[in-house]
């Protein structure tokens, strides 16, 4: 038992040596390009989300994490929708629903450094970074926002521009000191289009500056104050809000590294009271096996609660971690592309891939799920395991 003391006193100044010792230590700066709107890192959107209600008073912030099809279709509220990332796919769907809420009087502001699916090909967008011995300025066409000089930014943030896009029908706000374009206008019907190539722009690490401030100010005052304004995050890979208190923990590293001593700590302390209580162990009877048992009990409790949406998210829940295991597919975003891997890399009919993957992309914002639908979710998925001969093989 002595021994046992010496161990954990040793152990416990060590943890609080190397608590101190990684609390005083300087934290290096996170240059990860999150985008997201709770993030204080250099490029997340902390400071821009929190200052929409000033630029827009009045306006009721509402954020999303639904396609944009499943966002604005069918929706009738006015309002501005806004999506910051570093790319944007647009399905037709997408597009479609974009349009006509375009066209119904909104404004869309898109900023992103890469353009993909029906939006890019529609409007031949395609974005470069240009190289330059210093950070390419830039500066506004409208001679009311224009500066004497251009702005200034560092890190390279301000580089990209539109290399092609469709000028017929383009204003251009913003150009850089080369002369390309950073910022369009695209009217549709009654609403309007923005487009930026230089989403960083928009970032904390740019509006801390006055230079950056002043020039989001100056491109967001394009959009004017409605009673709605849409904050996207589906487009920037829909990132989960996890508030449990291990992710506080695990974001300071030295708090990470305490937590972890104290579990080898508390392993060691274990191990040396189970080598002295070590008591006579009874022979204990076999288990049943009662796992046909279980299984009909949790079906009947499913069944009588008759939850269908919380069995269809299950189900695509364990279908999506299938694929993710199985086929090494990444699921945030079931686009045509990813419907084109998975047909490909698990030998389907593109057809089926894509009732299946679209079915999926129906079923799984829904609230309330009918039998009839849960039933077709079902059959499908049934359907996909024998088609790929992965009956009585759907471990993940």
């Amino acid at each position: 038992m002595k021994d046992l003391k010496i161990l954990l006193s040793v152990g416990f100044a060590l943890l609080l040596i190397y608590a101190i010792a990684e609390y005083n230590r300087p934290k290096p700066v996170n240059w990860r390009s999150s985008m997201y709107y709770l993030d204080k890192i250099p490029f997340g959107t902390y400071a821009l989300y929190q200052q929409l209600a000033h630029i827009y008073p009045g306006s009721q912030i509402t954020k999303t994490n639904q396609p944009i099809y499943n966002a604005l279709h069918h929706t009738g509220v006015q309002g501005n929708y806004f999506v910051l990332s570093n790319s944007i796919s647009l399905g037709k769907a997408d597009y479609h629903a974009l349009v006509d809420y375009l066209k119904a009087g909104n404004n869309v502001f898109i900023a992103a450094y890469s353009w993909e699916g029906t939006l890019a090909d529609t409007l031949n967008l395609d974005v470069q970074a240009g190289f330059a011995k210093g950070n390419l300025g830039l500066n506004f066409t409208n001679l009311k926002l224009k500066q004497a000089k251009p702005y200034h930014f560092e890190h390279d943030i301000s580089n990209s521009y539109f290399s092609s896009f469709d000028t017929a029908h383009a204003v251009v706000l913003s150009r850089n000191t080369a002369g390309k374009s950073n910022y369009l206008r695209f009217s549709f019907g009654k609403g309007n289009l923005y487009l930026c190539a230089n989403p960083h722009l928009f970032t904390n690490y740019s509006l801390l500056t006055p230079q950056g401030a002043d020039y989001a100010a100056k491109a967001l005052s394009y959009l004017p104050t409605t009673a709605n304004l849409y904050w996207d995050e589906y487009q920037n890979h829909d990132i989960p809000e996890d508030d449990s208190p291990l992710r506080v923990l695990f974001s300071h590293e030295s708090l990470k590294w305490a937590y972890y001593i104290s579990l080898l700590t508390t392993l060691i302390f274990v191990v040396f009271e189970i080598k002295r209580r070590q008591r006579v162990i009874p022979i204990a009877d076999p288990l049943q096996n009662t796992t046909l048992d279980f299984v009909r009990v949790v079906g009947q409790v499913y069944y009588e609660s008759r939850d269908n949406s919380n069995i269809a998210r299950k189900k695509i829940t364990y279908l999506l971690e299938h694929w993710r295991t199985w086929y090494n597919l990444k699921t945030q975003a079931l686009n045509r592309e990813f419907t084109d891997l998975l047909a490909q890399k698990a030998g389907l009919a593109p057809d089926f891939a894509l009732e299946l993957v679209t079915y999926i992309n129906y079923i799984h914002p829904l609230q309330r799920v009918t039998d009839a639908e849960l039933i077709e979710l079902n059959q499908l998925i049934e359907k996909y395991y024998t088609l790929t001969g992965l009956h009585g093989k759907r471990t993940v």
